[in-house]
């Protein structure tokens, strides 16, 4: 670790702040990445002549591929330190970029996002590592402040920018422009960041742990998925892989009973009601904040007629809405406890989700830019009360295991949101197809519709894990 990291509170080493510029240039490519992709899905439909529910892989399949990336990411920078497998990520991440362009069937992209996703899943744990490592814990707080703005600038700009490359350009800048970026971060990376040693080089890995997880993840989220083709969720393969899915789960449970502490995500974690409320709840957050991600531009293209560059324009009073609730929102988790802070941002999502029940392509376009503002002062307030409760009450062995829990599950739940969101449209339109060809427009408001409907159940539904959480204002 840098030992001028932990100089006192009158500033830090100006080598620290450009290491930790370095480190964030290096992430901003996958932070970017996601937000930008959504935007291209009506054109990757298009362009392939494929429906909604085989595209939206390109995102869901990005997402399942995090889920599996983020257990190892712990395991290998202890193995080998944390420089190395940031550099070897950023490399994969660049490579798979490149290929992902160049694809030239949905197949092919599809595959080549799962190595995207798995890539990204690696470098995003590692910021805050890395960051750590070179500027020690006790000057955290001032490096996030010079280095956290453009991380939550990617929510605002990563629909613009891809809606600008999309309209303007191709869908394939979209990858293409990622190239030169890592090509910078990794040579700034591998000459300008200081070698950061392993941390326990004989650290054992849990393979059955995290191959029973994610494959059950990714079942339960493939058999959703297969309902689109059957326009409906009653059906043999849909009911046959969820049940598959919850049954690998299930042998995780027994598995990480005999495995005790040793598990990828230990049962004994469970026995505080705070941590279950967060882990359940980042599952219903992921959908709840991804799943409109990937309506929302398809509601703006295809129902209102937007181009896909506008489409990005009118997301950003949503993204401008998270930005202004995210500072508040730790000072408030601090002061009365993460339950209230999280039902408030509910009640705040819910009032900017529940008008979409109704919203069509006659709805005025400036009471829409105002629903999405509130929805995005709500959604503000969704994850980081989760995340934090997690580690309330924990032992502080046990914090590797409670992140890795906590993005596992927040990251399958943004697979589902994506894949529910599309299924139930797909759906919908499946079962309407003669009144499609009669009345596109009235059909796709119904089909979106059905869709955020789906989102505020959810919504809804996080009130239950939510009075799991921990409340201060009961012992003031």
């Amino acid at each position: 670790m840098n030992n001028q990291s932990k100089t006192s509170t009158e500033g830090l080493p100006q080598n620290v702040i450009t290491q930790a510029w370095i480190i964030v240039l290096g992430a901003i490519a996958p932070m970017l990445d996601s937000t930008m992709v959504n935007i291209a899905i009506n054109k990757l439909s298009s362009d392939f002549n494929q429906s909604l529910s085989t595209v939206q892989w390109v995102v869901t399949g990005y997402l399942l591929a995090m889920v599996v990336a983020v257990p190892f990411t712990g395991w290998l920078n202890d193995r080998i330190g944390g420089k190395k497998v940031f550099l070897v990520a950023e490399l994969l991440f660049g490579l798979s970029s490149l290929a992902a362009a160049l694809s030239g069937s949905i197949t092919i992209l599809i595959a080549i996002r799962f190595i995207q996703g798995f890539s990204a899943g690696l470098i995003t744990p590692l910021l805050t590592t890395l960051l750590v490592d070179v500027a020690g814990t006790g000057a955290m707080g001032r490096i996030m402040a010079i280095v956290g703005l453009p991380i939550m600038l990617g929510p605002i700009f990563g629909p613009v920018i891809g809606g600008l490359i999309v309209q303007y350009l191709s869908w394939r800048w979209i990858f293409f422009v990622n190239v030169p970026v890592v090509v910078i971060a990794f040579l700034l990376i591998l000459f300008k960041l200081p070698m950061t040693p392993p941390k326990n080089k004989t650290a054992v890995f849990d393979w059955i742990g995290v191959a029973l997880l994610s494959t059950g993840s990714a079942t339960i989220v493939y058999g959703i998925v297969q309902a689109s083709a059957k326009a409906s969720f009653a059906n043999q393969t849909t009911e046959f892989d969820v049940a598959v899915g919850v049954g690998l789960i299930l042998v995780y449970g027994l598995y990480a009973f005999f495995r005790r502490d040793q598990a990828v995500v230990p049962l004994s974690l469970f026995k505080r009601r705070n941590f279950t409320g967060s882990i359940f709840g980042l599952m219903l957050a992921g959908i709840v904040t991804n799943g409109p991600m990937l309506l929302l531009p398809l509601f703006f293209q295809n129902l209102r007629g937007q181009s896909v560059a506008m489409a990005g324009l009118s997301l950003i009073p949503q993204g401008i809405g998270m930005l202004l609730a995210r500072p508040v929102i730790g000072r408030y988790i601090d002061r009365i406890g993460a339950r209230w802070v999280l039902i408030a941002g509910l009640l705040v999502t819910l009032i900017g989700t529940v008008p979409f029940l109704w919203f069509d392509q006659h709805t005025n376009f400036y009471l829409l830019m105002a629903v999405l503002f509130v929805r995005g002062l709500g959604a503000g307030a969704i994850v980081s009360p989760l995340m934090t409760d997690s580690f309330v009450g924990q032992e502080l062995k046990f914090s590797g295991q409670i992140s890795i829990a906590g993005r596992i599950t927040q990251n399958v739940g943004g697979a589902l949101g994506s894949a529910l969101m599309a299924t139930v449209a797909s759906a919908y339109l499946t079962t309407h197809v003669q009144e499609l060809a009669q009345a596109k427009l009235t059909v796709l408001s119904h089909a979106y519709q059905q869709g955020f409907f789906w989102a505020v159940v959810c919504t809804v539904a996080l009130m239950v894990p939510a009075v799991l959480l921990t409340n201060k204002l009961s012992h003031k």
